[in-house]
């Protein structure tokens, strides 16, 4: 078999969720070793919505890639297109440049995903090919340093749907900003996003709306929730251990009360994920309308962080 190109300086292992996976094998290539929960914060990436029986529990996919970049003061050059020659045309030249590349596709073609699940927010790094597979790297649970034929991932990649993108592929450079200085404004940012959502299927909001539907949701929800790439607790459990490193970087009251909140939430939403999975509806409901509450207070706290 052909070696047509691949790079060796990579740290090919991954974590809990797809798109910081990604980003840590880029970051790490750049020499910056972040953790998983800094990197989904700093991406201001918790949320939730509400939609036609799903349930998520973070921002859209590439928006976590896009508010880390500008955060830190990297550069991120997104390449979309809708030819298939032109997206494996721009793989290449980054690979060529010496530079791991991101690719945002639909899970469901991979060939190591046990599960077959449509996914076009499913994202990944790439590090090598040669002529007849794609070596990557995905979550844990996935295989981390893994690899798929060239044309499962062309069917990736070109598939259509909800949340898919047109043959994307991203790089990120340069040296992170001191993160003393913009882990405040990750914090208040996402505060305001999820504290301001525009109806009533996201934030605390979509909580809410989620438990008097909870009836409707998909029997996979449950594991879907705690077990498919989110860290666990539907993203908190991310989000509670990146407010955690915060307070090690700097200290702020509100910052404080707000990690003990979500040391609370996280839990809840593992037992809503569990009386799910065991078909117990109102039962989740009732906790989901205590956690609108308590999330829509704790994210009031962390839009007063001063640091």
């Amino acid at each position: 078999m052909l070696v047509l190109m691949m790079l060796h300086d990579i740290s090919p292992y991954g974590t809990a969720h797809c798109e910081t996976s990604a980003l840590g094998v880029l970051l790490r290539h750049q020499g910056a070793g972040l953790s998983e929960p800094m990197l989904f914060g700093l991406g201001s990436g918790l949320g939730f919505i509400y939609w036609q029986g799903f349930v998520g529990g973070r921002v859209k996919p590439m928006e976590l890639t896009r508010n880390l970049a500008q955060r830190l003061g990297l550069d991120l050059v997104v390449r979309e297109t809708g030819s298939a020659r032109k997206g494996w045309e721009n793989v290449r030249a980054a690979l060529e440049s010496g530079l791991p590349v991101g690719l945002q596709l639909d899970s469901y073609h991979l060939e190591y995903f046990t599960t077959k699940v449509r996914f076009g927010g499913h994202v990944v790094a790439m590090y090598g090919h040669d002529d007849e597979r794609a070596y990557l790297v995905d979550t844990a649970q996935q295989g981390g340093a893994v690899t798929t034929s060239l044309e499962s991932l062309a069917a990736a990649r070109a598939e259509r749907g909800p949340m898919t993108a047109r043959h994307l592929s991203f790089t990120l450079t340069g040296r992170p900003a001191d993160l003393a200085a913009v882990i405040g404004p990750a914090i208040r940012a996402n505060a305001a996003e999820f504290l301001a959502a525009p109806i009533a299927n996201f934030g605390h909001r979509g909580i809410a709306k989620t438990a008097s539907l909870v009836e409707e949701l998909p029997p996979e929800t449950g594991m879907m929730m705690e077990r498919a790439g989110t860290g666990g607790a539907l993203f908190r459990n991310l989000y509670r251990d990146f407010l955690a490193e915060c307070l090690t970087i700097a200290e702020d009251p509100a910052l404080r009360r707000a990690h003990t909140m979500y040391a609370e939430i996280a839990p809840m939403w593992t037992a809503v994920a569990e009386l799910l999975t065991d078909g117990k509806a109102q039962d989740a409901a009732a906790i989901l309308r205590e956690l609108s509450e308590r999330e829509r207070t704790a994210m009031e706290t962390l839009a007063t962080v001063a640091i």
